[in-house]
């Protein structure tokens, strides 16, 4: 693999907690994601299902574990599945990974094959009185018109065990999930290093005329040379207007002279990501302009990450974010005192020109899972991101750090990424 592994014990951690939050005499079943395919015999790059990577580190297709804490047989309490490597598949694909490896990656003892999946949970299923499988409950899921290994995987338990009880996976890892350990903090800080050097080798690159997917190049070598497993989202390299629609990620424009970049982009490492967005000029200097705009939200976010500590809900940092911006925009002239103190409450005049949130997880999922009613804790991981955007002068900006919530505050995991006007003006001369 491409990444350095994390210790087995991460994962018996994970697995132990995760059993801990069961309920008595039950069984969890988690699975790999389906292999996608684009068309005739070509298929996507393979990502595993994050619930069971959690809880196993395995990351590979046709993957299963069973979990049974209150097993009466020592052997039945934790049984992982995996694809057997045979004769076709060794000359086609090579070599999968043996038992022997997935037991030392997972630090389960019982590797199975996949295909006695379905003979082994039938030895243990009547013993137990309820299943925990695995769905997407992201917020925003993108897999409502996709039936997936998962849905299979429910349609054919309950079908099989119709008068078990059925709980939900996903909410127990949101919550697991959430906090993170020191060593998946390691990993995220290790995939924000690697977007570290992509930034600054794509300021040494940047220059008037340059194709916005040239630079997104710059961004893919670094990443590959560094052994990222992928981008961690289709990155935005967004020029002048283009910085002004929020997800344009075409990546297909000119850079202008005069003209600003914003630059939203993360690295997959281990499976863990980073998020970062920086913004700077086309020509190596801003504009008066630019500087206004720029050091505007750069202010927002240095306050703005001030109140990323313990005990502080997401609400309510949202709404002293949305505070931070509305000032800097009377500041820059786009609103009046007067205009703000007479606004609808409820359509405040700040959205024109910042209308997204500035905070969300950062894990395993780039947006990861966890629910936003819940306090910040210490060992949670999230970006501070505010903007400003302002169609009619083309000037968008915004600006992205990843931070690890302790005990004293705020710890910026992306601190060695440029980000002062003058710091990225004189490396880009």
């Amino acid at each position: 693999m491409k990444y350095k592994a994390l210790a087995s014990h991460v994962f018996m951690n994970n697995r132990n907690n995760f059993s801990k939050a069961m309920s008595s005499n039950a069984i969890a079943l988690l699975c790999s994601n389906d292999v996608q395919y684009t068309n005739a015999d070509d298929q996507m790059g393979f990502a595993q299902n994050n619930d069971l990577f959690y809880l196993t580190g395995i990351d590979q297709e046709e993957s299963s574990l069973l979990l049974y804490p209150d097993a009466a047989k020592k052997e039945n309490k934790a049984i992982l599945f995996i694809r057997k490597t045979d004769e076709h598949i060794k000359v086609w694909e090579g070599e999968k990974i043996t038992k022997e490896e997935a037991s030392d990656i997972s630090g389960i003892s019982r590797i199975e094959w996949a295909e006695d999946f379905e003979k082994i949970l039938q030895s243990v299923a009547f013993e137990a009185d309820a299943f925990y499988l695995g769905h997407n409950e992201h917020i925003k899921r993108a897999t409502r018109e996709l039936e997936t290994r998962q849905d299979r995987l429910i349609a054919w338990c309950k079908k099989q065990y119709p008068l078990h009880e059925y709980k939900r996976a996903a909410k127990l890892t949101r919550g697991l999930r959430q906090i993170k350990s020191t060593e998946e903090v390691d990993m995220i800080q290790k995939a924000a290093t690697i977007s570290i050097e992509g930034f600054k080798r794509v300021l040494s690159k940047v220059k008037p005329g340059i194709k916005e997917y040239e630079l997104e190049a710059e961004l893919s070598y670094v990443f590959l040379k560094n052994g990222a497993q992928r981008h961690a989202f289709k990155p935005i390299v967004a020029s002048g207007k283009n910085a002004c629609a929020l997800h344009y990620n075409d990546n297909d424009d000119s850079c202008l002279d005069g003209d600003m970049i914003l630059m939203d982009f993360g690295v997959c490492y281990g499976n863990y990501n980073s998020d970062t967005t920086r913004c700077f000029p086309v020509n190596g200097r801003f504009s008066d302009r630019q500087k206004q705009v720029y050091q505007a939200v750069l202010n927002c976010l240095k306050e703005g990450s001030k109140l990323l500590k313990p005990g502080v809900f997401p609400e309510m940092y949202e709404a002293q974010m949305a505070t931070l911006v509305e000032t800097e925009l009377i500041h820059l002239g786009l609103l009046t005192q007067a205009d703000v103190a007479d606004q609808d409450p409820e359509k405040p005049l700040y959205k024109k020109y910042f209308m997204h949130g500035t905070a969300h997880h950062i894990g395993l999922d780039v947006h990861d899972v966890g629910l936003y009613s819940r306090a910040l804790e210490t060992g949670m991981v999230l970006t501070c991101e505010p903007g400003i955007y302002i169609p009619e002068e083309g000037i968008g900006c915004r600006l992205e750090n990843d931070y690890l919530i302790s005990d004293n505050g705020a710890i910026n995991l992306t601190a060695h990424m440029p980000i002062e006007i003058a710091e990225i003006e004189k490396i880009m001369s």
